[in-house]
């Protein structure tokens, strides 16, 4: 079969690995579509994040979909045929925290395509694709492959939007408008948002924000004032999803934040400094985000019955002898929102 394989910054290759055989409680997945998350680009251009970095030939590709076209022995609730999005998320169901049912936060999670242990944890952006039953979900025959493969990332903005409590009713500002922003979009208005406001500096990006859900869409280079206005009376926004990771973006949204606002971090970013006084004056609760466990469910559920709708989002798709290509063009903003691979 044919895999995508990083071996160091700028080094992805497609090569030819061995397909592996379904043993008990698993399936064998044909692989049809996935799609290039921010992690994929930090290893293809960085190789790797933070203290995280490729020291092995590693398989690529967490967010995929495809079709099982064999079965091993013990399952049941799965028939050779059936279109499947599989979960990249495999925590052992042992350690405390997994009991406790912090299934993300799992000792020994085993998430696919993660340079973190040694020898790393290979990925799923692969022609065929062994997994346990438990990951593969269906979906229906009238969503598209493409479609299913969004599960993965939605499930990740699923989580966030858990982590902030209720929003029926809430004004909510998401910062940054990549992939995982626009979601944060989508999410907030399943789950009852009353009024949502995006902000980013490149306006294609905003664009898609606004096709998506948001009421209103602000670049804060060309409109560098323009969020000053939700300040008024110690802040308009009872909830800020930042995605960008960026700085700035976490300080503008702590100044428009209503008192006991929550900000819900879902971007990466280096080390910052935060405004100490705002935060304790406006007593503003400060809430982190990492992947997912229940939410990747509920997001397949959602994609089945039609609540939402990824095409706004879904830029090119590129065979997989394309894979270079593909990363370099996922990883331009002015081009791209996502990107996927179809096998």
């Amino acid at each position: 079969m044919k895999a995508v394989v990083i071996h160091s910054a700028r080094d992805l290759r497609v090569e030819e690995r061995d397909i592996d055989t379904a043993g008990p409680g698993q399936v064998d997945i044909a692989v049809e579509a996935g799609g290039i998350c921010g992690s994929d680009l930090h290893y293809f251009n960085h190789g790797g994040f933070g203290t995280v970095r490729v020291r092995e030939p590693m398989i690529l590709g967490h967010e995929v979909a495809g079709r099982v076209v064999a079965l091993g022995s013990g399952v049941s609730h799965l028939a050779v045929g059936d279109r499947v999005a599989v979960s990249p998320s495999r925590p052992c169901n042992h350690c405390d925290y997994c009991l406790k049912g912090q299934q993300n936060h799992c000792l020994n999670m085993r998430f696919y395509g993660s340079a973190m242990p040694m020898p790393h944890i290979q990925g799923a952006f692969r022609e065929r694709l062994v997994a346990d039953a438990t990951q593969c979900h269906r979906i229906n025959t009238d969503i598209s492959i493409n479609e299913a493969a969004f599960a993965e990332p939605f499930a990740v903005t699923l989580h966030g939007v858990s982590r902030a409590g209720s929003l029926q009713g809430k004004r909510v500002l998401v910062t940054g408008c990549g992939p995982i922003g626009v979601l944060a979009i989508i999410a907030a208005r399943l789950h009852g948002a009353r009024e949502v406001v995006a902000t980013d500096v490149m306006d294609p990006v905003l664009k898609t924000a606004g096709l998506i859900g948001a009421d209103r869409t602000i670049n804060v280079v060309s409109q560098p004032d323009a969020l000053n206005v939700y300040s008024a009376n110690k802040g308009t926004f009872d909830v800020h999803f930042e995605a960008s990771g960026n700085e700035r973006a976490i300080r503008s949204g702590l100044d428009v934040l209503k008192p006991r606002g929550i900000l819900v971090q879902l971007g990466l970013g280096a080390e910052i400094s935060l405004p100490q006084n705002t935060i304790v004056a406006k007593e503003i609760e400060i809430k982190g985000t990492f992947r997912f466990h229940d939410e990747f469910g509920l997001a397949v559920d959602l994609i089945n019955q039609k609540r939402v709708d990824f095409s706004p989002l879904l830029s090119e798709i590129f065979p997989v002898a394309d894979a270079v290509k593909a990363f370099e063009i996922a990883g331009d903003r002015s081009r791209a929102m996502k990107v996927q691979l179809s096998f």
